[in-house]
């Protein structure tokens, strides 16, 4: 993979870190913390990290989102803007539709049931820094 490999490696590397970092934070949550009023919430920075970290959006660009995107501008501008468009309504509309979800639903964890989730949100983030590190490690040419 060359060049690409390497850069692509140490991304993964950095995310496996960060999201290892976020998986230890929430194993060791012991309830539901109020934010505090003289704190900012870190959520859309920390969410865009490990966007930022993660090579996957890389790899799609590269390799089926830049071409898709060439073919439908052979098409014309409307079609890329249009793949544009539904590709990132789509993107876009899932996570807010998630985090929509999610935080009306958030009021009904309490006490060890939050914990549990928590623990086990916690070791799912835990498996996929593994997995980025290894992922990590094979672009680098440290593993076969």
């Amino acid at each position: 993979m060359g060049r690409s490999g390497g850069i692509l490696g140490a991304i993964s590397l950095a995310g496996a870190l960060f999201v290892g970092y976020l998986g230890v934070n929430s194993i060791r949550t012991t309830g539901v913390q109020a934010g505090r009023p003289d704190e900012a919430p870190r959520s859309w920075a920390r969410g865009a990290l490990v966007n930022a970290l993660s090579p996957h959006p890389y790899l799609f660009w590269v390799t089926v989102g830049a071409p898709t995107l060439i073919r439908a501008w052979g098409e014309g501008s409307l079609a890329a803007a249009a793949f544009l468009a539904s590709f990132y309504a789509c993107l876009v509309g899932s996570k807010m539709l998630l985090a929509v979800i999610a935080g009306r639903s958030g009021g009904r964890l309490r006490g060890g049931a939050y914990r549990a989730v928590m623990v086990v949100l916690g070791a799912l983030l835990l498996v996929f820094a593994v997995r980025l590190a290894l992922e990590g490690l094979r672009l680098l040419g440290l593993l076969a």
